[in-house]
């Protein structure tokens, strides 16, 4: 940590309100320099400017964690930045750690002030050294960042210069807390120019940028001096095509500008918002659409996965949930990135996480926020909702809970990181110890209220909660979380025969408890779906049967929410049922993947029902545009309709299993995933009366190949098949 820890804490000598402070230290090179490093973290979030050249592409540095627990600071090279005299400005906001935060608007949930730690650290070519440390030696004064908060958006006055500089005063906060950047950071990734201007029947001026993303206007202005612009943020427009906010709850996601003497081109410094629309009020001339861009903002992830079919509608899908994933992936999986909440939800995370691990590099994403679910962890084991938490004690739903051990398997078998799996093992055997203290029965979680299968179509009148059995879901996952928690430890050489004894018993009792004369007491698909896909059914042939049944029923369409949404494909084509499987990715009407792609979705959305056929809002507090969840099906398209798999045994891709199901429907799929290995790839096309298959296995790989009833154990190199 250099000189790090041997700087201190500093705050400003006066409350500046809701004005971002602006921190600053002038220093002198005395001599030829050979390198130069700036140490800095801050309660808050920062963004550092030397000799008024921006400091590194950190957005909203340094990041979200468990404040209390770990604050990470970041490491810059600023060598070439220097010159003989040197003025250090760094602007701090209140982010994550000082500003309101959930639909409660908690604030100051970490800190009650903003704050800085800094080093800067010389050396110079004559090998003598310099550092300079925050102390009150560093001066504060107010900067042009009137307001700035990560729901309600930003106040900006161009017309201001920091003036009336004072020292600044110690303020006394943890060292031990801080820990080197272990996270992608957060940047600026594409920008996206508008499509089109409208005039609503209201007669506001939107902009269209033709996508719901997340990140941040970018505008270049030039108005009379006090001129005040208002910019605000929507993911849609109602049903009479006018600005609709509603689903934002308390969100302001509003950007309010103030004009300076000269022409200026902006962007938010300490916010962000969800969008694909902008009310601009108040614009000193006429609009220029050339004068505003959309920047997207997401954590500096690679993209590794790629998928394509004869679809186009299934196509827009993909393409939905890659937007989706980006538009969450901010540091921490988001739930969602515009209304008042865009928090680490545990139960979004570990359903979501093996697409995810297809479709982006998340090795070091997922790495750095199962820390903080780590340090979050409860002391009897419990994991909260979120994470971080920010909901005080609330947590230990099923389903949700069981992020701390699906998401670091998985992290696991995408990637053979083994060291991640050491690293979480005892917060995982903590959440399962957790599970099986819960009742008098140890082998049956059935105590605590939990999420159930949350936004299931067949939820009572006026509850959120699907109709399944809401303890049957909770021992599935117990079930499920223990049998990881066995083959984890056994990756790491541990004796686990206590667990694998626990965990035939609570598939015992999964049986005797929720099984009745071989069908379900909660007879609903997600419960069917559970018991199929984490293998707790004695006869899963007639469980699979029934699960049919129920789908016939409903018009072949799904009746699934959070829980069982997921693996609801997985468990058709797993047991026989793919032609079923693809009809419901298949479907266009409501309920279903392409009905949002239909009604002109660019995201995944919260509900299935998001906007109704009739252009009117399903709800106004719980329909967010922008949410992940049930983009989980990609996994399906990667490892069922192109057939991408990973062996267990050999994990990381370091042995592909190839089984791809084809349905008459489509004439060709294509997928690749791109591993520490090379480019995996799988494609198959319809030629005539037949199907022709190629595999791509890359270097140091082997792979084996299912089709036509035939396995083939094949080396590196590409493969081509004919049936």
């Amino acid at each position: 940590m250099n000189t790090l820890l041997s700087a201190n804490w500093i705050k400003t000598c006066n409350d500046y309100g809701d004005v971002c402070p602006v921190f600053k230290k002038e220093f002198v090179t005395k001599k030829p320099v050979k390198n130069a490093i700036l140490n800095i973290t801050a309660l808050g979030v920062y963004e550092a400017r030397l000799n008024q050249n921006r400091v590194g592409e950190f957005i909203l540095a340094p990041g979200w964690t468990s404040y209390n627990k770990r604050l990470q600071y970041q490491t810059y090279d600023i060598t070439n930045m220097l010159e003989k005299e040197n003025i250090l400005n760094i602007s701090v906001g209140k982010g994550w750690c000082v500003g309101r935060l959930s639909w409660e608007n908690k604030s100051s949930f970490w800190s009650d002030e903003v704050a800085i730690i800094a080093s800067i650290n010389i050396e110079y070519q004559d090998g003598t050294k310099e550092d300079y440390i925050t102390d009150q030696s560093w001066q504060t004064a107010k900067g042009p960042i009137l307001f700035s908060e990560i729901y309600d958006g930003e106040t900006y006055d161009a017309g201001i210069v920091p003036q009336n500089w004072k020292d600044s005063v110690l303020f006394e906060h943890s060292k031990d807390i801080i820990v080197p950047q272990d996270g992608e950071i957060v940047k600026e990734i594409e920008e996206l120019a508008p499509i089109c201007i409208i005039t609503t029947p209201k007669g506001e001026k939107v902009i269209d940028f033709g996508q719901n993303l997340t990140g941040y206007i970018r505008f270049k202005i030039s108005g009379n001096f006090g001129d005040i612009v208002e910019l605000s943020h929507a993911e849609m427009l109602d049903k009479d095509g006018n600005f609709y906010t509603e689903n934002l709850r308390s969100a302001k996601q509003k950007i309010k500008y103030i004009c300076g003497s000269h022409e200026e081109i902006y962007n938010p410094h300490f916010t962000f918002q969800g969008f694909r629309y902008v009310r601009v009020e108040n614009w000193p001339k006429e609009i220029d659409i050339n004068d505003f861009s959309a920047i997207v903002v997401h954590s500096d992830l690679k993209r590794t996965g790629y998928f394509e079919c004869s679809s186009p509608l299934l196509n827009k899908l993909y393409k939905n949930i890659i937007w989706g994933q980006k538009g969450n992936f901010l540091d921490v999986p988001t739930d969602c990135p515009q209304r008042d909440e865009r928090l680490g939800w545990t139960g979004d995370a570990q359903v979501f996480v093996r697409a995810a691990s297809y479709n982006f590099d998340v090795e070091n994403f997922f790495t750095k926020w199962l820390r903080d679910l780590k340090a979050a962890q409860f002391e009897n084991g419990g994991i909260p909702h979120v994470i971080p938490n920010v909901l005080g004690d609330g947590g230990n739903s099923a389903a949700w809970g069981d992020a701390a051990v699906i998401c670091p398997w998985q992290i696991y078998l995408t990637y053979a990181n083994k060291n991640l799996l050491a690293e979480q093992f005892e917060c995982m055997q903590k959440w399962v110890e957790y599970m099986r203290f819960q009742g008098e029965n140890e082998y049956l979680w059935n105590t605590g209220e939990h999420f159930g299968d949350w936004l299931g179509l067949d939820a009572p009148e006026g509850s959120y909660k699907g109709s399944t059995d809401e303890h049957l879901i909770a021992t599935a996952f117990y079930a499920y979380s223990t049998s990881l928690l066995i083959k984890s430890g056994k990756i790491l050489e541990k004796d686990m025969s206590e667990y694998e004894n626990l965990y035939i018993n609570i598939v015992s009792a999964f049986n005797n408890e929720f099984i009745k004369d071989g069908k379900l007491i909660s007879n609903t698909q997600t419960a069917h779906v559970l018991a199929l896909h984490f293998n707790l059914a004695d006869d899963k042939q007639q469980i699979a049967q029934n699960l049919v049944k129920l789908i016939e029923e409903n018009g072949n369409k799904l009746k699934t929410g959070f829980v069982g949404t997921p693996y609801l494909l997985h468990a058709l084509s797993d047991n026989g049922y793919a032609s079923l499987a693809y009809t419901l990715m298949l479907q266009e009407d409501y309920p279903s993947w392409l009905y949002s792609v239909k009604m002109g979705a660019t995201t995944i959305w919260e509900h299935w029902d998001g906007i109704k056929p009739n252009g009117s809002m399903w709800s106004k507090d719980m329909n967010s545009f922008n949410h992940y969840a049930y983009g989980a099906i990609a996994d399906w398209m990667y490892g069922v309709m192109a057939g991408i798999n990973i062996d267990e045994k050999n994990p990381g891709f370091k042995h592909i299993i190839f089984k791809p199901i084809t349905d008459s429907r489509l004439d060709f799929v294509r997928a690749s995933i791109k591993t520490k290995y090379g480019v995996v790839a799988s494609v198959w096309k319809r030629e005539g009366e037949k199907i022709k298959y190629v595999f791509d296995v890359p270097k140091c790989t082997s792979a084996t190949i299912s089709l036509g009833g035939n396995k083939y154990n094949v080396k590196a190199g590409r493969h081509q098949y004919i049936f």
